[in-house]
């Protein structure tokens, strides 16, 4: 194998791709219903980056495939092994209060701020200049890239299993999404969500809206009550409540956004809600539900479970309505190697006033990483790269796109000891931490693409 400097190879990359990425980032690509048309099935946000990166690969010239408007694929190459890189173009709702305007990208002290800096524009741009430099350089000899943007990767991934199931698309060799952390994930636990849902009288709330999308900590929940006054009173009583009051009859109860699979990073202004609602007006269903859901691992719930290799399960209270009499709540649950999710949440169901609705999601994802052999060449490219031979390969309560595809897992972007604010308010990513993952993923693809098991 050839000896490259991979970090010469991208750098003079690093000006376009910081350009690319900006545009990138300027385009809302939020989930949109209400602009859904043909080729357009996210809505018209998520079909407008693609567009771009449709142009610009074009330019570039890479063959593309756009995939019915689920998926923008980008690929070039000959050869046996197929090297997938796994990224997303749609970003979660905004909420909070940004510094700068979310789509509207903004450098400040070395730092780019945006909605999907780091989650997934960043990376993925970074991941398209590293195959860019590969193939501008002919590096690309005896084996095939396939760069794929998906459009659903926030609300489950339905663009992934269009790609795969519908489409019929070949299975990669091997692959990564750059949609995790360095040096490398190799198990993420399973995830779905389970709705409490019933009509139900809360004779003094008029309506709860509280929450954007499941995999987030709520960070704001709006309520309104039909006597205000006694709610003014409690609230006096109970100073280190955060609220701030709309007009007489609506407050609005804050808290601190966080991933889905972190929620003990946050605090929840949906439970802050039920709890203080329940116990103003003695409304029995929502103090129970608060109590139960206080202990984010399930301990309140007595299904608490925890392994050695995948940590705790998590319970995060992402979305709660109540209106016109109807109530609901979803819960976003993640869970290790040890847990029977449809067992656990039958156990939940039995206990609950109301009925539970649930789907099914993604299983458990676990590569031995004393045994595979393409996860030792990715470990070892990032070492190679960096020098960090003290942070180690983990696993993960999040979930990536390396659960949608064969002989995946998540390689970055997110560098160790970084925190990007992912899903909350001023994400951002580090440029240096954006340029170093350039040279990360050329490598890792140049190396992949020329692995041979035998």
């Amino acid at each position: 194998m050839k000896d490259i400097n991979f970090k010469e190879l991208v750098k003079p990359y690093y000006d376009i791709a910081l350009e690319t990425l900006k545009k990138d980032v300027s385009i809302n690509s939020i989930y949109d219903e209400k602009t859904i048309s043909k080729g357009a099935p996210y809505g018209a946000g998520v079909k407008a980056c693609f567009d771009f990166l449709k142009e610009l690969a074009l330019k570039d010239g890479f063959e593309v495939d756009t995939c019915d408007g689920h998926a923008l694929e980008i690929s070039f190459g000959e050869g046996k092994n197929l090297i997938y890189i796994l990224a997303h173009q749609d970003v979660v709702p905004v909420s909070g209060n940004w510094k700068f305007g979310p789509f509207n990208p903004t450098i400040e002290d070395g730092k780019l701020y945006g909605r999907g800096t780091s989650d997934d524009k960043g990376p993925g741009i970074s991941a398209y200049y590293a195959l860019k430099a590969l193939k501008d350089n002919g590096l690309i000899n005896n084996f095939r890239v396939r760069l794929v943007f998906g459009g659903d990767e926030e609300r489950g991934s339905s663009c992934l299993m269009y790609y795969f199931e519908t489409l019929k698309k070949e299975q990669p060799t091997y692959g990564f999404t750059p949609d995790g952390d360095f040096p490398l994930i190799y198990g993420e636990k399973g995830i779905t969500n389970y709705t409490y849902v019933g009509d139900v009288d809360l004779k003094n709330i008029v309506y709860i809206k509280a929450g954007v999308v499941s995999n987030s900590v709520i960070d704001r929940a709006e309520i309104k009550v039909k006597n205000p006054s006694l709610l003014d009173e409690y609230l006096k009583k109970h100073d280190l409540i955060k609220y701030e009051k709309i007009n007489d009859d609506t407050f609005v109860f804050l808290g601190k956004a966080a991933h889905g699979s972190t929620p003990e990073l946050g605090i929840n202004a949906g439970i802050i809600a039920l709890s203080t609602l329940g116990d103003c007006y003695n409304e029995g269903l929502l103090s129970l539900l608060a109590n139960e859901y206080a202990d984010p691992n399930g301990k309140n719930l007595y299904c608490f479970y925890e392994t050695k290799n995948m940590g705790k399960t998590t319970y995060n209270v992402g979305l709660i309505n109540y209106e016109n009499g109807h109530f609901s709540m979803t819960v976003n649950f993640r869970y290790p190697e040890n847990v029977n999710v449809i067992e656990t949440i039958e156990k939940i169901k039995k206990a609950s006033p109301l009925n539970i609705e649930y789907e099914k999601g993604s299983d458990v994802l676990y590569f031995d990483p004393e045994k595979t052999k393409f996860i030792q060449e990715l470990a070892k490219v990032y070492e190679e790269e960096t020098g960090d031979k003290v942070n180690k390969m983990k696993t993960i309560g999040g979930g990536t796109y390396a659960k949608e595809a064969k002989n995946t897992v998540a390689f970055g972007s997110n560098f160790p000891g970084k925190v990007d604010h992912i899903h909350e308010e001023n994400e951002k990513i580090d440029l240096e931490d954006f340029f170093n993952s350039m040279s990360i993923y050329a490598h890792a693809i140049y190396c992949l693409g020329n692995l041979n098991e035998n």
